[in-house]
């Protein structure tokens, strides 16, 4: 077993040097693979897949934030993810303002939206509170599908991030022109991924803090936590607010990732499969996350052929884990680290 010696050591980032190695491979296969893919047949729907996890697998840390490390059931984190997606759509839209700016003024809004949702979940626990949040995703469905400025049932267009001329310019005189016409599938890959990681590690410092610590006492016992000075009010709104704006900006990129958006959506069945990856990935961590998200994004890819059939498993793949391994795929990869340590002893 590995003991914290210091607060030092509890708090840094990369706790072995062989840690620090994987995080430097991983961002060198992410800045290299897109040039991979330049030469591979179908590439950019590689790319589209990549893009998508690492959407996912920002709504699964943000959520994951709320359930796994504060305690709180959210079923209505799709309606966040819709607020992020249409509020970026009209800030290019209508407003013009830049990428940039847009990104972040869509995930503030949508942490309002949760922090608003927060207060009154205040007095709700358990089943209550997940009916509560259902019921705010459902209505921000239906009152989106209502607005006609925001393109009501028929859904509305979205542009790319802008600067997919560039790419097509550098993708056509580097490679070929007929590849040229991936270019958006690219420029979203440039904004979405740099973005996830950074999302990733703020999550992690997140939890290592003061405010991170508050939100674990919070889910063990509030009464505790009461007891010794945490203002539950403030750290459960705070956590709403923070796992809306991760969901918001998800959302944000998510509509430019797919170019059109409508209210259907954001349904029920994307807070639940949001849930699952939670759940499946590991409660409680950030790793977890990101593994249940590369598995319920990729798991509905490769059923695509069978109708009907992702949902019931989504089901049996949430009660095998509950029954079997609780701590989910990070339980069993630290069981796998753990029968490889101690091998053949």
């Amino acid at each position: 077993m590995d003991l914290q010696r210091s607060y030092r050591e509890d708090l840094s980032l990369f706790k072995k040097p062989s840690s620090l190695g994987a995080f430097f491979v991983l961002i060198v296969g992410l800045i290299v693979f897109p040039f991979l893919t330049l030469y591979m047949a179908g590439g950019a729907y590689y790319i589209n897949i990549l893009n998508l996890i690492a959407i996912n697998a920002m709504v699964a840390v943000g959520l994951n934030i709320l359930v796994g490390y504060t305690g709180q059931i959210s079923l209505g984190h799709a309606g966040f993810f819709a607020i992020g997606a249409y509020a970026q759509a009209m800030l290019v839209t209508q407003v013009n303002l830049p990428l940039p700016l847009a990104l972040v003024l869509a995930g503030l809004l949508a942490g309002l939206f949760g922090l608003l949702l927060g207060l009154p979940a205040l007095r709700l626990e358990g089943p209550y509170l997940a009916i509560a949040s259902l019921g705010f995703g459902l209505a921000v469905t239906q009152i989106i599908g209502r607005l006609d400025f925001l393109g009501g049932r028929m859904g509305i267009t979205v542009p790319g991030p802008g600067f997919e001329p560039w790419l097509r310019e550098l993708i056509g005189d580097n490679v070929s022109a007929e590849k040229a016409v991936d270019a958006p599938h690219y420029a979203i890959y440039l904004i979405v991924m740099p973005l996830c990681v950074v999302m990733t590690i703020f999550a992690v410092n997140l939890m290592k803090s003061k405010i991170g610590r508050a939100f674990v006492a919070i889910r063990d016992s509030e009464i505790a936590a009461e007891t010794i000075g945490i203002n539950l009010t403030r750290y459960k709104t705070l956590a709403f607010a923070v796992s809306a704006f991760y969901t918001g900006l998800a959302g944000a990129l998510y509509a430019h990732a797919m170019g059109f958006i409508n209210p259907e959506s954001f349904d029920l069945r994307l807070s639940i499969t949001f849930l699952a990856m939670v759940v499946v990935g590991g409660l409680g961590s950030v790793m977890g996350a990101h593994l249940g998200a590369i598995l319920m994004t990729m798991l509905p890819i490769a059923l695509t052929a069978v109708r009907n059939v992702p949902e019931i498993i989504y089901g049996a793949i949430m009660i095998l884990v509950i029954l079997f391994e609780p701590l989910g795929l990070r339980g069993r990869w630290l069981k796998l680290k753990f029968y490889w340590k101690t091998w053949p002893f």
